[in-house]
C-alpha cells in the first residue's frame, strides 16, 4: 500500500481544495460530502483503492481543523464523467469523531 496525504481547505470562495505528494485537486463544496466516519469526493483522476490516505479538513463552521487518517474503499467512474472516490476513516480519537459528526450535519456533510 502507498500512503499519500491529502490537505483539504474550504476557503470564502466555496471550494475544497485537494493536495497530496503527486496530486492536487480543486472541488467545488458540491463535489464533497462529509459522512460521520468518512469522505466522498469527485475527482478527475482515479484512486487505487486501499491506498491510505491522510485527509486535513478546514471546518466552515469555526475554521478548525481535523486530520484524518484512512484508506480508500472504492474508486467508480470514467476519465470523461469522472470519479467518485469514497474513503472511510480509521483510529479516530473521540474528539475527532465529535468534530467530524458536527462537519457531517454542516453544508459538506451527508450524515
Amino acid at each position: 500500500m502507498s500512503a499519500r496525504k491529502i490537505e483539504s481547505l474550504v476557503p470564502a470562495k466555496r471550494q475544497v481544495t485537494l493536495a497530496g505528494r503527486q496530486s492536487s485537486l480543486e472541488l467545488s463544496l458540491d463535489a464533497v460530502a462529509i459522512h460521520k466516519n468518512g469522505i466522498e469526493f469527485r475527482s478527475p483522476t482515479p484512486f487505487n483503492e486501499w491506498t491510505e490516505m491522510t485527509v486535513a479538513l478546514q471546518s466552515p463552521l469555526d475554521g478548525s481543523r481535523l486530520q484524518c487518517s484512512g484508506v480508500v474503499i472504492a474508486c467508480s467512474g470514467n476519465r470523461h464523467a469522472g470519479y467518485r472516490v469514497s474513503m472511510v476513516f480509521t483510529s479516530l480519537t473521540e474528539r475527532a469523531q465529535a468534530r467530524l459528526h458536527s462537519l457531517a450535519h454542516s453544508e459538506l456533510g451527508v450524515s
